[in-house]
């Protein structure tokens, strides 16, 4: 398999993750974003929407970061990642439209304006990271993972990119005790990867 993406894209490091979590072997090609790369003729053949990551397994392409998370987990047939009950998968389901909604404009989009210099509003991005975050801090008031049960989902792979760089878009953590253990699990987990950091918001004064 052959995963197109940028070490600073968190759409690319979650099926990064993801894949290194299964233990499938991949090869990565940086996209340069900062040269349009990805909007080039040869790249839009891959991916009309001109965005990483794409997965290439043997010359069949996927895009869309959470489409690519369910790819997996069907072909490889791993059920703890995604259910096969009806109400557990909906229950994954419901955080991969998070991860695509609240957290793509929340906490993603306030990285955006210090890591790729995105005209948002900063003051409006992190109010609407930090919506989320409380409500990801309730959620995780009873059990250790985004959706109940004994293992992680694709729910938590999803997530996880962009909670635990928020602080690079000025989004403190501090608050957020159950969010940090939460992350702490994750990056114990056997077969994570990192997602690079950045000199940028807060993290810049860490």
């Amino acid at each position: 398999m052959k995963l197109y993406s940028h070490p600073l894209s968190g759409h690319s490091h979650r099926v990064r993750l993801f894949l290194s979590l299964l233990g499938i072997e991949h090869s990565l090609i940086d996209v340069d974003l900062a040269n349009a790369a990805h909007k080039s003729e040869a790249f839009l053949k891959l991916n009309p929407f001109g965005q990483v990551p794409v997965l290439d397994d043997d010359g069949v392409f996927f895009s869309d970061a959470n489409s690519i998370l369910v790819y997996l987990a069907k072909k490889f047939g791993t059920t703890d990642w995604l259910p096969e009950s009806a109400a557990e998968a909906a229950r994954v389901q419901r955080w991969l439209s998070v991860a695509a909604g609240e957290i793509a404009y929340g906490p993603a989009a306030a990285r955006l304006i210090t890591v790729f210099g995105a005209p948002f509003n900063a003051e409006d991005t992190i109010q609407r990271a930090h919506a989320i975050l409380k409500l990801i801090e309730s959620t995780l008031a009873d059990h250790d993972w985004i959706v109940a049960g004994p293992h992680p989902t694709l729910a938590d792979v999803a997530l996880y990119s962009y909670v635990a760089q928020a602080p690079e878009g000025n989004v403190d953590l501090a608050g957020y005790p159950r969010i940090n253990r939460w992350l702490v699990r994750i990056e114990a987990l056997p077969g994570f990867v990192p997602f690079q950091k950045t000199p940028a918001g807060l993290a810049a004064i860490a």
